[in-house]
C-alpha cells in the first residue's frame, strides 16, 4: 500500500469533503480516503498496482473540484517525467502560508464588500428610519431611480463575492450541492427577485399603477441579498483567523530548525544552508544558536535547551559523546558535533510528520457528521422549498414564502459540522507536541480516551532502568570506604550488568581505584583476583562459603532481608575477612509513584507486566501501590497478558520502551512509547512519550479526554443550532409566536456558527495536566515565566562556599550566624525545577530545618538549622523517603 496526500481546492463545507472521500473511495485499489477540511487536504491509502496520483486527482476534478499531489509524483511508475524529482512533504509552514493567503483574500474581499453594503442599505434602510436622502431619489415617482442604486451597489459585492456563484452553481450541476449551493441559491433568489421587483416599477409608473410601484419598491431584497453575502465572508474571514491559530503549534515546531548551518571543512569555518548538511559532517555551534541537524558533541560541552522538542523547560547538559537534536537550543556553550542524521530523517522532521499525519486524521467519532454531511445539503434544499410550498398553500404572499426559503437556504449551512472535529484534532495533538506527547493519529485519542485498563512495564518505565547501589553494609573490621574501594576494583574488569552501578558510586565518593592482578570471573557465581597482593572476591554467600568465609548472623539476616524486597546482594572480602554487603536495585523513577496515584485517581486499574523476578517486582507494587503485577513474564508473552486483558473486557493502554515491547504495544488498544527521546519509536507505539516521565502518560489521558470532550460540545452545538434554526427559518413557529427569521439574521447567525466551533476548539490551547496527588505540573509557558527566586537555585559563583559549596546570597534573609550550622548534602536524581522543588519541600519538612536552597546545576543542598537541631541522617531519610539520593558533602 502507498500513501498519498492531495492538496484540494473548492472545498467550502463538509458536503464537500464527504463528496471527495466518495468519489475517491470508489477508485478500484483506494483503500482509506481521508478529507481535513482545515487543512484544505486529501490523504488516500491506495495499491500502487491499481491506482495512481493522476487517477485520483482525475476523480476529484470531475467531481467538481481541484487537486494537486504535494507527497509524492503524479505517476506510480519511477519511469515517469517527474520521478526525477525528490518527493515533497506537506511542511508546516506551506499550511501556515495557505491560511495567511486565504486571510488576506478574505479581508480584501469583506472590505469591498463592506463599502457597498453599508450605501445600500442606507438607501434601503433609510426612508423607514426618517434618515435623508437625495431629492432625486425621494418620492414615488423617483422608485425606479432609488431601486436601480441599490442593484448598482449590489453588484460589486456579488462581482467581489462570486466564488460562491461559481462552486455552488458547478456543485449543483454536478449533483454535489455544497453550502456555496446553498449560498448560491439563496442569495441569487434574492436578487433574482429584486431584478423582477425593478421591472414592476417599472412597469406601475408606466402605466400609473402606483399601488404596485410602492409595493414593489419596498420589496427588493437586495439588501438582503448583499448582506447574506457580506455577513458570510465575515464569518469566513473570523474563521481563517480562527483556524491559522490551530497550525500555531506545527508551524512553532518547523520553525525551530535554523536556516544555515555553521561547518567545519578543511579547517575553515563555512555557512551553508541547513538543507545541504551531509550526514558525517561536522558542524559548529555556538551560544544562542540552534543546533541544525541531529548528531553526537565530539567536543566541548554546553547547556541545551529542548523544551521545544521533549516539553522539559529545564536545559539539559550535553558533553562529548551525547546525542544532540535539531532544533534545540545551546543556550551556553561552544560545541562541535558530527552530523548523523539530516533532512527527513530528523527527530524535529519524524516529529511535525507525526503531528501533521495525526492531524489530518479522523476519529472513529467523526463518522457520524461525515455520514449526515452527505445528505445534509440536498436535504436542506428539499426543506426549503418545502416551507415556500407550504407558505404559498397557505395563502401567504411570494414574498413571505421567499424570505423563509432564503432563510433556510442561508442557515443551514454546515460548516460547523464540518470543522467540529478536525480544528480539535489539530489543536489537540499541537498542544500535545509542544508537552512532548505525540499522537500518531486522532483514532488513538479516541481510543485512549476509553481506556480502562493501563498495562505497565517495569524496567525503564515505573523505574530507572538501570542498576544502583541502594545499601552499603561494611562487616565490623571494615569501611564503607574500603568495601568500596576493593568492590569497584574487580568490577571495573567485569562485564556484569551491576558493575557499572559499583564504578559509579566509587567514582561519586571520588574514591582512587586500585590495580587489580590475577583477575577471574565465575559466570553467574561472582569475581576475583589479587589487589595489593592479596586475594579479594566477590559474589554470592555461596562463594563466600566455598572459600572458608563465614558470615555473621546478622550480615546474613540482613541479606536475607535486602533480597526479600527484591534487591540483589553481593558480598565482599579480602583474603579471608569479610568486608561487607552491597544491595543493588533498579530504582524507581522520582515522579513514578505520582504518576501511578494519578492514573488510579483518574479510576484506571493498572496492571505491571515485567520479565524481572517475583520479589523484585512485589517490591515495586509495595512501593507504588500498582493493582496487580505479573513477574517473571517473557518479553514475547508480554503480548498474550495483554490480549488477556482484552478478552476480559478491557480497554488497555500499553506503557512501554518502545523496542522490547514492541509486540505488546501493538496488541494493546493503545501503545505508549515512553522515554523515546530522540529515537521515536513509531513503528509499534500510537502515542510516543518525548520524555523519560511515565507522567506523560496521564496526561497524555487527560489531554484525550479534553480532545474528545471538546469535539463532543462542537458536535452539540452544530447539531443543536442546525435542529434549532431550521425550524425557526421556516417559520414553522410563526403561525404560534408570530417568530420567523430575516435572510440577514441567518447570514449572521450560520458565520458565526462556524467561529464559535473553532472558538471552542481553541480552548484547547490553554491544556495542562492538573494533578491530585502531589504538587501541579507547571506548562512549560508557565515554567519560563517562574521568576528563579521561586526555584530557589543559586548557580552563581560568588554564592558558592569554598570548595565549590552554595550558600545563601546576603540578601536571601537567611545568614548563618552564631549557633546556626549549614548541613552541606549532595543530591542525585533531579532534573527539573520540579525535582527541585519536591526536595526543598522534603527538606523543610525536617523538624528543626529553617531555610534550604537547592542547586540543579550543583546538584547539591545546603540546609540551615540550629546546631544540633537536625543530624544529616534525618535530612538524607527525607530525601530518600522521595526517590532521590543524597549523601553528606563536607
Amino acid at each position: 500500500m502507498k500513501k498519498e496526500i492531495f492538496k484540494i481546492g473548492g472545498m467550502s463545507c463538509a458536503a464537500c469533503s464527504a463528496r471527495i472521500e466518495k468519489v475517491v473511495g470508489r477508485l478500484p485499489g483506494v483503500k482509506q480516503a481521508g478529507v481535513n477540511l482545515l487543512k484544505n487536504s486529501l490523504s488516500v491509502d491506495f495499491d500502487p498496482s491499481l491506482c495512481s496520483p493522476r487517477k485520483i486527482i482525475s476523480a476529484v476534478e470531475k467531481a467538481g473540484y481541484t487537486a494537486s499531489c504535494v507527497t509524492g509524483n503524479l505517476n506510480s511508475k519511477t519511469t515517469s517525467a517527474d520521478a526525477s524529482q525528490p518527493a515533497k512533504k506537506l511542511p508546516a509552514q506551506e499550511a501556515q502560508s495557505a491560511v495567511a493567503q486565504e486571510i488576506s483574500s478574505l479581508k480584501k474581499r469583506l472590505l469591498t464588500s463592506v463599502v457597498f453594503a453599508l450605501p445600500l442599505i442606507y438607501l434601503a434602510m433609510g426612508p423607514m428610519a426618517g434618515m435623508p436622502l437625495p431629492d432625486s431619489l425621494l418620492g414615488i415617482k423617483n422608485s425606479f431611480a432609488l431601486a436601480f442604486s441599490q442593484f448598482l451597489l449590489l453588484l460589486p459585492i456579488v462581482f467581489i463575492n462570486f466564488k460562491y456563484y461559481r462552486s455552488g452553481l458547478r456543485a449543483l450541476l454536478m449533483r454535489a450541492p455544497n453550502m456555496d449551493s446553498l449560498i448560491a441559491v439563496g442569495s441569487g433568489a434574492a436578487i433574482l427577485f429584486g431584478v423582477y421587483a425593478i421591472y414592476k416599477v417599472g412597469y406601475g409608473l408606466g402605466n400609473g399603477n402606483w399601488q404596485q410601484v410602492e409595493h414593489f419598491s419596498g420589496h427588493l431584497y437586495f439588501e438582503s441579498a448583499a448582506m447574506i453575502l457580506t455577513l458570510i465572508t465575515l464569518g469566513k474571514f473570523f474563521e481563517a483567523k480562527a483556524k491559522g491559530k490551530t497550525t500555531e503549534a506545527i508551524a512553532a515546531l518547523a520553525a525551530l530548525a535554523p536556516k544555515t548551518a555553521r561547518l567545519l571543512r578543511d579547517g575553515e569555518e563555512i555557512i551553508i544552508p541547513s538543507e545541504q548538511v551531509q550526514v558525517d559532517d561536522v558542524i559548529i555551534v555556538k551560544t544562542g544558536e540552534s543546533i541544525p541537524v541531529d548528531g553526537a558533541l565530539i567536543h566541548g560541552s554546553a547547556f541545551v535547551d529542548e523544551s521545544a522538542i521533549t516539553g522539559e523547560s529545564m536545559p539539559a547538559e550535553r558533553q562529548a559523546g551525547d546525542l544532540l537534536t535539531g532544533g534545540t537550543l545551546v543556550q551556553s556553550g561552544h560545541i562541535r558535533m558530527r552530523a548523523t542524521r539530516v533532512g527527513e530523517d530528523t527527530a524535529l522532521a519524524q516529529i511535525m510528520r507525526l503531528v501533521d499525519e495525526a492531524s489530518a486524521s479522523k476519529p472513529p467519532i467523526a463518522r457520524l457528521a461525515d455520514r449526515i454531511s452527505g445528505i445534509f445539503v440536498p436535504v436542506v434544499i428539499g426543506i426549503a422549498a418545502g416551507a415556500a410550498a407550504v407558505w404559498l398553500w397557505l395563502g401567504c404572499d411570494a414574498e413571505f414564502a421567499l424570505t423563509c426559503a432564503i432563510s433556510v437556504l442561508v442557515i443551514s449551512c454546515p460548516c460547523a459540522l464540518g470543522l467540529a472535529t478536525p480544528t480539535s484534532i489539530m489543536v489537540g495533538t499541537g498542544r500535545g507536541a509542544a508537552n512532548g506527547i505525540l499522537f500518531r493519529s486522532a483514532r488513538a485519542i479516541e481510543l485512549l480516551e476509553g481506556a480502562d485498563t493501563v498495562a505497565l512495564d517495569k524496567t525503564g518505565t515505573i523505574t530507572e532502568g538501570r542498576p544502583q547501589v541502594t545499601d552499603i553494609f561494611p562487616a565490623a573490621a571494615s569501611s564503607e570506604e574500603e568495601l568500596l574501594q576493593v568492590a569497584a576494583s574487580l568490577e571495573k574488569l567485569s562485564e556484569h550488568p551491576l558493575a557499572g552501578a559499583v564504578v559509579f558510586e566509587a567514582e561519586k565518593r571520588a574514591l582512587a581505584l586500585t590495580e587489580v592482578s590475577e583477575f577471574f570471573q565465575m559466570p553467574g557465581r561472582g569475581i576475583g583476583g589479587k589487589i595489593d597482593g592479596q586475594i579479594c572476591l566477590g559474589g554470592n554467600a555461596a562463594i563466600m562459603r566455598e572459600a572458608g568465609i563465614i558470615l555473621p548472623e546478622g550480615m546474613r539476616a540482613q541479606g536475607e532481608q535486602l533480597a526479600l524486597e527484591g534487591k540483589t546482594v553481593i558480598c565482599f572480602a579480602r583474603n579471608d575477612r569479610l568486608l561487607g554487603l552491597l544491595a543493588f536495585s533498579d530504582a524507581i523513577k522520582p515522579d513514578s509513584v505520582q504518576a501511578i496515584n494519578e492514573l488510579k485517581k483518574m479510576g484506571l486499574k493498572l496492571v505491571m507486566i515485567s520479565g524481572d523476578n517475583s520479589q523484585s517486582v512485589a517490591a515495586i507494587q509495595r512501593q507504588t501501590g500498582i493493582d496487580r503485577t505479573l513477574a517473571e513474564v517473557l518479553p514475547g508473552d508480554k503480548e498474550q497478558e495483554v490480549r488477556r486483558l482484552q478478552a476480559q473486557g478491557h480497554k488497555v493502554v500499553m506503557v512501554g520502551d518502545g523496542i522490547n515491547d514492541a509486540p505488546a504495544l501493538a496488541r494493546a488498544d493503545v501503545g505508549m512509547a515512553i522515554g523515546a527521546g530522540t529515537e521515536i519509536a513509531v513503528e509499534a507505539a500510537d502515542i510516543v512519550l518525548m520524555r523519560n516521565n511515565l507522567l506523560d502518560a496521564a496526561a497524555a489521558i487527560q489531554l484525550s479526554r479534553a480532545v474528545m470532550r471538546n469535539i463532543r460540545q462542537n458536535l452539540f452545538w452544530a447539531f443543536f443550532y442546525n435542529s434549532v434554526g431550521i425550524p425557526i427559518a421556516a417559520g414553522l413557529f410563526y403561525g404560534v409566536w408570530g417568530l420567523t427569521l430575516s435572510p440577514m439574521l441567518a447570514a449572521a447567525a450560520m458565520s458565526m456558527s462556524s467561529v464559535c466551533v473553532v472558538s471552542n476548539a481553541l480552548r484547547l490551547r490553554t491544556f495542562r495536566p492538573v494533578w491530585h496527588c502531589g504538587e501541579t505540573k507547571k506548562s512549560q509557558s508557565e515554567e519560563e515565566d517562574t521568576p528563579q527566586s521561586d526555584t530557589r537555585q543559586y548557580n552563581d559563583l560568588d554564592n558558592r562556599l569554598p570548595g565549590g559549596h552554595l550558600q545563601a546570597p546576603d540578601n536571601s534573609g537567611t545568614i548563618p550566624g552564631p549557633g546556626r550550622v549549614c548541613l552541606q548534602l549532595r543530591i542525585e536524581g533531579m532534573s527539573c525545577g520540579h525535582c527541585v522543588r519536591r526536595v526543598e519541600k522534603a527538606l523543610l519538612g525536617v523538624p528543626g530545618a529553617l531555610e534550604v536552597f537547592v542547586s540543579l546545576e550543583d546538584k547539591r543542598a545546603c540546609v540551615y538549622a540550629e546546631a544540633d537541631s537536625v543530624s544529616e541522617a534525618s535530612l538524607i531519610h527525607a530525601v530518600t523517603e522521595i526517590g532521590f539520593q543524597a549523601f553528606p558533602e563536607g
